[in-house]
């Protein structure tokens, strides 16, 4: 029987991909988005009348499909390091209200529910790589706060119904995702190299760029969300690259890939709670899910060079 699955933030970056996966797979796809950070453009592109449908909705109001529900996937979320003072109350309230009413959502329909949390519940880690069972080092009141909070509270609610209704609940942790459909304005560190280095500007190395990421391609990531939705995890899982990269060597490969000379430039640290090293451990999603990533760093990069020189 074909699976039917509804997509919150199905407009946006992660959600166009996972979108386009589940469509090819053969499910049926409902994509609800108020489009605040996700595109009409990715929405206007997942659109067919046979697999997948686009309503126009702000998860933080309460939300009927009709029909049967199989999957409902949370991904609504602003998630760039922009959004965190732009819409602050936003994202605390699609935290808790959006989650809530999918959550809600879920539950009457009998469906599965996947929510898309990430490595910011980890904040500044004290413990490297950042496995499941680390509970984190996050600053409640700083100004990454919104999203780290907001996230760490949605998934207290969805271990909440997990526990209380045995709501069949699937936690992913994600950590930096990149690759084409990425906003070019959305602050990321990807993104934000790649559009300078094609501007011929100086890519921007804050406290030297020592601070270290995991980055993770799109296709990856969707293999592993596609993966951990069928399963029967019931804790939270990482998805991530565990291969770790220097913020000053992600510079230097995206300069090599677009063959700028713009070069660097040393800037002072923007926030003491930037994290000083990002890493996953990711041997809970080999055993449970058969995951990991294959796409190496300067192969992702180089199929997201095309799609930010629209932008340029």
């Amino acid at each position: 029987m074909r699976q039917r699955v509804v997509i919150a933030g199905g407009a946006g970056f992660i959600g166009y991909h996972l979108s386009t996966r589940l469509s090819h797979e053969g499910w049926s796809v409902v994509i609800v988005d108020n489009f605040a950070t996700g595109t009409h453009r990715n929405a206007a592109e997942l659109e067919q009348p046979d697999t997948c449908r686009v309503v126009t909705h702000d998860v933080c109001d309460p939300l009927t499909v009709e029909g049967p529900v199989d999957y409902v996937v949370n991904l609504a979320c602003p998630a760039s390091p922009v959004d965190f003072s732009r819409v602050p109350v936003e994202i605390m309230r699609v935290c808790s209200e959006g989650t809530l009413n999918l959550l809600e959502l879920a539950l009457h329909k009998g469906a599965t529910f996947l929510q898309a949390s990430t490595s910011e519940v980890y904040g500044d880690p004290e413990v490297h790589p950042q496995e499941e069972s680390y509970t984190g080092n996050v600053n409640i009141n700083g100004p990454r706060s919104v999203y780290d909070e907001g996230k760490r509270y949605a998934e207290a609610l969805c271990t909440a119904y997990a526990r209380k209704y045995r709501l069949p609940v699937r936690i992913a942790r994600i950590f930096n995702t990149y690759g084409p459909r990425m906003r070019a304005d959305d602050g990321r560190v990807v993104s934000n190299f790649i559009v300078r280095a094609l501007q011929g500007q100086p890519l921007e190395l804050y406290g030297g760029g020592q601070q270290t990421r995991s980055f993770c391609y799109v296709s990856d990531l969707v293999d592993g969300l596609f993966r951990l939705l069928q399963s029967d995890a019931d804790s939270p899982v990482n998805l991530g690259n565990p291969a770790e990269y220097t913020i000053a060597e992600l510079a230097d490969a995206v300069l090599k890939l677009t063959g700028s000379d713009a070069g660097t430039e040393d800037k002072p640290l923007l926030h003491r709670d930037d994290p000083k090293r990002r890493c996953p451990n990711i041997e809970r999603a080999k055993t449970l899910l058969g995951w990991e990533p294959r796409v190496v760093l300067e192969d992702g990069l180089e199929q997201c060079v095309p799609w930010f020189r629209e932008f340029v």
